[in-house]
């Protein structure tokens, strides 16, 4: 600990920086316009010391967290501080820019003790459109960055003297339901505000000196524990993987591998033997690697850490150019962001499994199950409904996985059916569990569930873009797999069709799209299963 700051100072600043990271998604899903945002709450809110350095974040999304351990540092590279200002917003969604994908769009605001630069408050959005060639920005037959929506370099979008209209109509210019998208924007803006006059009052208690004090102490703190919950893993080399169904372009499964090496108080994930980059929008930036990475490491060994730019020190993550998990930019990256992450996770838990069979779990959906409405309002307006689900949690060796839960990285909720019927031209007609789904074990993977969309529009557009619809999720130690995805359009008629995990078509009025999502696998051989636990699952309708 930083000798200069006394212990309960120091405790009583940590609980406060996460109580605004907490505020500032309150703040963001509160004043939100798109149902995205404010229903399921696809965002995501951190803080960073003058240097990028991750100090806190909000209970968010860990695909958002790890990736914003590295926005505002490259930031800095493209925009050096002394161009910043008090009461600037900074707004960017490169991926090679420390992000992800485009939709997921970073507002940064500096935030000064007179002239002294000393944090940063920084929140990400998912837009419900940000361009492109399909509504929703998920193009599935992508095959270059540019065909998926607007890059947004950063840009000033917010200063002290008001919005920069002309830069914001320049952005919105470009995107379906704009007035929507302004709403968005106006509320990453608010969140970004709240955090600032908060940090302020942080400085005007303690001073600046003192706040900066606690940031280092932070990080040194977390570097320790980090290092320490290292130190209690065996010694060893381990390696994992696993697949991707296919990259919405070529049909052939790519290959996610990892060879894991733990020693001492560090950690290495190197990822060379992944398949190159392909030619669909499956591939990602190093920057997500790394969040999986850290996802993966914090939940099997330190999940009490908290999670600051010290505990990520000791880790350190291989990814060589042109691979899956580091393309070029030019490459399309949509999917990748929440697909290509997952799989590393269930990779990097594969090689561990044998290491760590106490504490890993067999595998869940690790997909973010998207689908993505598209219709025009009477008129005129697009309506964009964008949908993840989720899946059976895998089981593990205390317990069976929960049923319709979404597990690893992705992390948003459900938007509910009324909300869908009152906000899109869709009825739900059907939400329930998935009976069978999980993978059968001494403890068993939850279920899965099914839900049913019918258009009520003229005509409407359907993406899809999720994984483990060939691959299934994955039992461990003897156990089970669990059933993979299944999407049929007009289910029990003559027309009934089986939709790909990644495509785009257009429907009609009328048209019912029913999502059958995956099961968990399974923990350890069926045979062990208990008799009052089989008589649970034929009572619940389990199997």
């Amino acid at each position: 600990m930083n000798p200069a700051v006394h212990p309960v100072t120091l405790e009583v600043v940590r609980n406060a920086l996460y109580a605004i990271a907490e505020e500032m998604s309150v703040v963001l899903m509160r004043s939100a316009r798109s149902p995205l945002l404010k229903e399921a709450g696809d965002l995501s809110s951190a803080l960073t010391d003058a240097e990028g350095r991750l100090v806190a974040q909000g209970r968010d999304i860990p695909i958002h967290m790890g990736v914003m351990a590295f926005t505002v540092k490259e930031f800095l590279k493209r925009v050096p501080a002394e161009r910043l200002r008090e009461g600037d917003v900074w707004f960017l969604n490169l991926p090679e820019v420390g992000g992800n994908h485009l939709p997921d769009v970073k507002a940064i605001r500096p935030v000064f003790a007179g002239t002294r630069l000393v944090a940063f408050a920084i929140n990400l959005a998912h837009w419900a459109d940000i361009g492109g060639a399909v509504p929703g920005s998920y193009v599935p037959w992508a095959t270059e960055s540019y065909q998926e929506g607007v890059r947004i370099s950063p840009v000033r979008l917010f200063s002290a003297a008001g919005p920069d209209e002309e830069k914001i109509e320049i952005i919105l210019s470009n995107l379906r339901s704009p007035d929507e998208r302004r709403g968005d924007i106006f509320a990453q803006f608010a969140a970004d505000d709240v955090a600032a006059r908060r940090i302020g009052e942080l400085v005007e208690r303690y001073g600046a000196d003192t706040l900066s004090a606690c940031f280092e102490a932070l990080h040194a703190a977390s570097e320790r524990a980090m290092r320490d919950a290292l130190r209690a893993l065996p010694d060893g080399v381990w390696t994992g993987e696993d697949w991707l169904d296919d990259d919405g372009v070529d049909a052939a499964p790519l290959p996610i591998r990892v060879r894991v090496e733990i020693r001492g108080d560090e950690a290495t994930f190197d990822f060379s033997g992944t398949a190159p980059q392909a030619r669909g929008p499956v591939n990602t930036t190093y920057f997500i690697a790394c969040s999986s990475v850290y996802y993966a490491i914090k939940t099997v060994a330190a999940p009490e850490v908290p999670p600051n730019d010290g505990c990520y020190r000791p880790l350190h993550v291989i990814v060589p150019p042109r691979n899956l998990l580091n393309a070029d930019v030019d490459r399309p990256v949509v999917g990748g962001n929440h697909e290509t992450s997952q799989r590393a996770v269930d990779a990097i838990f594969r090689a561990l499994a044998s290491a760590l069979p106490d504490r890993v779990t067999a595998s869940g959906p690790a997909t973010s199950g998207v689908l993505i409405f598209g219709a025009r309002t009477p008129d005129g307006r697009w309506a964009i409904f964008n949908e993840t689900h989720g899946g059976g949690e895998g089981a593990g060796v205390a317990s069976d996985g929960a049923s319709a839960i979404r597990v690893y990285m992705s992390n948003v909720m459900n938007t509910p059916s009324e909300v869908v019927e009152a906000e899109y031209p869709l009825r739900v007609e059907e939400h329930a569990l998935r009976p069978g789904s999980g993978g059968d074990g001494r403890h068993r993977g939850g279920l899965g569930f099914r839900r049913a969309y019918r258009v009520v529009a003229p005509e409407a557009t359907l993406t899809s873009m999720l994984d483990r619809r060939v691959v299934p999720p994955w039992g461990v130690h003897g156990g089970r797999d669990g059933l993979p995805y299944r999407i049929t359009l007009n289910p029990g008629t003559p027309g009934a069709r089986d939709v790909g995990g990644k495509v785009s078509l257009r429907l009609t009025r009328g048209d019912l799209l029913l999502i059958e999502t995956c099961g968990g696998g399974g923990f350890g051989p069926p045979a062990e299963r208990s008799t009052q636990a089989r008589e649970h699952d034929r009572r619940e309708g389990y199997v």
